[in-house]
């Protein structure tokens, strides 16, 4: 049985192009009416556009996230245009990554601005709204692997979709007697963002080359894929299919679905009267030293005879 959206309101940040417009063009097919917000006004036109070409309901409202009057102008738009707002997918990002001791007071700000910031209020927005109007709601909040693992080079970013993931689990529980549910989604899909990480961008050049098909290996081993790749499960969490389905991060990349799993006490020592620094020292390598956790998102690496 086929995702059927008619009759609900989506608003979806960032989706002028990338991850975002496949979301907004995704749920648009499914039946959903969509406000395409981006901070290009241009882009968000033309999206809007697409999708009404491909016989959806779009309408664009440009703006960049991060302020309450942003997030309460988008929410606006999509009750002046459809009466409501049934699902909100925080998509916006931006990217500056630098090094911890080459890392600007700005580039830090404006990257947790446009995602933590811009999730908080355009979440803060539509679930007001939401509430008001009784009849429940789905937040999709988008995060990454960076904000799973940390990545080199990107403290802000890392720590923004970290805060992310914990918002979502937060919220689902505040949100939960009023039916709505938050989930956040960890995509992985060749896009112009992608292009700037070094684990991905050589693979997703590559298959630029190739016409744009990537190996087999990459859309299962890492779940690096396309843009329309992630756009289902969007879909999904947007429906009611997903109705018993909140406080989860969930992947999605290529041919590759799957549940990660949240931060929990891994390995754990007792010592009656407490623990001394000198104390931990002496138990740490045969206690919880034996199995550290690994961090970072690790590098694609091809099998053996593929240089793709």
């Amino acid at each position: 049985m086929g995702i059927d959206l008619s009759g609900r309101s989506a608003l979806v940040t960032g989706a002028g192009r990338g991850l975002g417009l496949a979301y907004a063009r995704r749920l648009a097919a499914a039946g959903a009416s969509v406000v395409v917000n981006d901070a290009d006004a241009g882009a968000a036109a033309e999206a809007a556009e697409k999708i009404t070409a491909e016989g959806g309901t779009a309408v664009a409202e440009a703006a960049a996230v991060g302020t309450a009057e942003a997030a309460q102008r988008l929410v606006d738009r999509a009750v002046g245009e459809f009466g409501g707002l049934d699902v909100l997918v925080t998509n916006a990002g931006v990217l500056r990554d630098r090094v911890l001791w080459k890392m600007s007071d700005d580039d830090f700000d404006t990257v947790v601005g446009v995602h933590l910031r811009g999730t908080f209020t355009c979440a803060r927005a539509a679930v007001t709204r939401m509430r008001e109007q009784g009849r429940g709601g789905r937040l999709v909040l988008v995060g990454s692997p960076a904000g799973q693992r940390g990545n080199f080079g990107q403290t802000n970013y890392a720590a923004a979709k970290a805060g992310i993931a914990a918002m979502a689990r937060t919220w689902s529980m505040e949100c939960a007697r009023a039916g709505i549910t938050v989930n956040a989604i960890v995509p992985v899909a060749a896009t112009a963002m992608t292009e700037t990480i070094p684990a991905f961008a050589p693979h997703i050049e590559a298959a630029r080359e190739r016409g744009g098909a990537l190996p087999d290996w990459l859309r299962k081993g890492e779940g690096l894929g396309t843009p329309e790749d992630a756009a289902g499960l969007v879909a999904f969490l947007a429906s009611d299919a997903s109705a018993d389905v909140t406080g989860q991060c969930i992947g999605i990349g290529g041919d590759r679905l799957s549940l990660w799993s949240h931060p929990a006490e891994k390995t754990v020592a007792f010592s009656d009267g407490g623990w001394s620094a000198e104390d931990i020292a002496a138990a740490w390598p045969t206690t919880l030293g034996r199995t550290p956790e690994s961090v970072g998102v690790p590098a694609p690496a091809a099998p053996t005879g593929d240089g793709s």
